[in-house]
């Protein structure tokens, strides 16, 4: 249930850039999209004026948006920042998880399944929420925040690593590395925590799309 018109707008078409419905590149004319929202063209603005602020479209002077490109600049940006900010998160968990913590980050690691080729938006808030639960247990708000919009950005750069194709393997790896970064932090292993995460970053998905992207003909 939405609180506002504009609520309801913004998560529409977040999940529909995200999952690349409108892929990048794409206009979205606003008088089309109201129409196909059922909702009048002020809360749409709202909602169009969220996903600017959070570098998913851009607005031109005919007030028309448009999905912003997908960048080898941008996916190498938000792996530094992931790998320098997901190992301190992990290791400050590890310090500082109570109780609540451990329960909430037992109950995001049931729901993890591997990522198929082609998943669905709820399939990467299931990561998410497994990765968000890590970062609650920091209990650092500054580090949670800039974490969370860390992520908002990176929904669409982990589709495309997808793309490349991973072997039972690749995907089992993945599986014992979450595994192994919850049991580091209920156990309060803060550098094994760190240890673990760091190497999860750098094989995940945006390496993966990162690879791919800078591989890409200019």
């Amino acid at each position: 249930m939405y609180s506002t018109k504009g609520d309801f707008a913004y998560e529409a078409l977040r999940n529909r850039i995200l999952s690349h419905e409108y892929g990048p590149g794409t206009v979205l004319n606003q008088a089309m999209l109201a129409r196909d929202l059922g909702i009048s063209t002020t809360p749409l603005r709202e909602a169009l004026r969220r996903l600017k602020s959070e570098g998913l479209v851009e607005l031109d002077a005919h007030r028309d948006a448009r999905v912003t490109d997908l960048s080898a600049e941008e996916a190498r940006d938000l792996l530094e920042m992931r790998r320098a900010l997901d190992p301190i998160a992990a290791s400050l968990a590890a310090e500082r998880r109570a109780t609540a913590d451990i329960a909430a980050m037992r109950a995001a690691f049931a729901e993890l399944e591997p990522l198929s080729d082609r998943p669905e938006v709820v399939d990467l808030v299931t990561h998410r929420r497994f990765h968000r639960a890590i970062y609650l247990a920091s209990h650092n708000e500054l580090l949670i925040g800039t974490l969370d919009g860390l992520w908002d950005k990176a929904d669409r750069y982990r589709l495309v690593g997808l793309k490349e194709r991973r072997d039972q393997a690749q995907r089992d790896e993945t599986a014992a590395e979450h595994e192994a970064i919850l049991d580091a932090v209920v156990a309060g292993d803060g550098a094994l925590a760190a240890e673990v995460m760091s190497r999860h970053i750098r094989s995940s998905l945006g390496a993966k799309a990162l690879t791919r992207l800078s591989n890409r003909p200019r």
